[in-house]
């Protein structure tokens, strides 16, 4: 093999800006000159390997990221239809359960969306390996890249388990009536929190910093969203503290998606929310990226 020769030799001698080597068939092949990047673009296979080794990671315990995720939200759906659906009780011109069902469905996603992203790099911290996230030939936006998608993908995966086993729960109608809005707020919400947890994985140093963000904010913004009831029914300044709630958002637009109906609004406000939830998840993306390609907690 050629020797490692300096890109500027002294005298008269040429630069040396490519190395060649013989390989076992006889023929050559070039290196690429020093300094000169590999990768061009979007590294593909490593953003791939990234994205296959958190779906795997979560997959290997199934029954605890996926079925009972599913199986506590049916309880949610048990207990609140007994409790407050009786006597055929309507929200929104249907059942209770009908009502009640889709904001179930897109909280689970939610909630396991930031689950997943808040134990990505947190657990690396925690157990010192974070070198195996930050070492690869993955700059700062495919790696964030990998992380959202697998939480993702996740969310939907969960979204699936609960919404095929609440169809099969009696009193429950899951038609949709506006596919698109399911599709759209189902992923702005996944999105929303699965970036919400990569902030929160980065910025935390341990596993109790995660549980509080947690219990103290994420559980809260959840229930005081209007998934078991409509923000009509509350005060005129609850009504406007929830309307400040990007959950609510989310769960009633998730909630038009199959209903047809929100109160959010009509359809004009639909469309308007979900822009703004779009608006308020590149924020907080580019916030986020900033953060993760300063190496902050991460690399200090």
């Amino acid at each position: 093999m050629a020797d490692n020769a300096p890109a500027n030799p002294p005298g008269n001698a040429a630069p040396v800006t490519e190395l060649t080597a013989d390989d076992k068939t006889g023929g050559s092949f070039r290196f690429t000159p020093r300094g000169q990047p590999v990768i061009i673009g979007v590294n593909r296979v490593g953003l791939l390997a990234l994205y296959m080794k958190e779906v795997r990671r979560f997959l290997k315990v199934q029954t605890q990221t996926i079925w009972a995720p599913a199986f506590t939200t049916l309880l949610f759906l048990v207990i609140f239809t007994v409790a407050l659906g009786r006597e055929g009780r309507e929200v929104l011109g249907v059942p209770f359960a009908s009502f009640v069902a889709p904001g179930l469905i897109v909280m689970a996603m939610m909630q396991n969306a930031f689950a997943n992203s808040s134990f990505s790099l947190l657990s690396g911290k925690m157990q010192g390996t974070i070198i195996d996230l930050l070492m690869p030939p993955l700059s700062s936006g495919e790696l964030m890249a990998g992380i959202l998608a697998a939480a993702v993908t996740r969310a939907i995966l969960v979204g699936c388990t609960v919404a095929l086993a609440m169809a099969l729960w009696p009193g429950v109608s899951l038609g949709a009536a506006h596919p698109w809005a399911v599709a759209w707020f189902g992923l702005m919400g996944a999105l929303l929190l699965a970036t919400a947890g990569l902030a929160t994985s980065i910025w935390a140093e341990k596993f109790d910093h995660n549980a509080a963000i947690t219990n103290f904010i994420i559980a809260p913004l959840s229930l005081l969203s209007g998934t078991f009831y409509v923000i009509e029914n509350l005060h005129g300044v609850f009504q406007t503290i929830s309307r400040l709630n990007p959950f609510f958002y989310v769960i009633s637009g998730f909630r038009y998606g199959f209903l047809g109906a929100s109160d959010i609004g009509g359809a004009d406000h639909v469309v308007a929310a979900g822009l703004g939830l779009l608006v308020l998840n590149a924020v907080l993306a580019a916030g986020v990226y900033a953060v993760l390609r300063s190496g902050w907690k991460l690399k200090s």
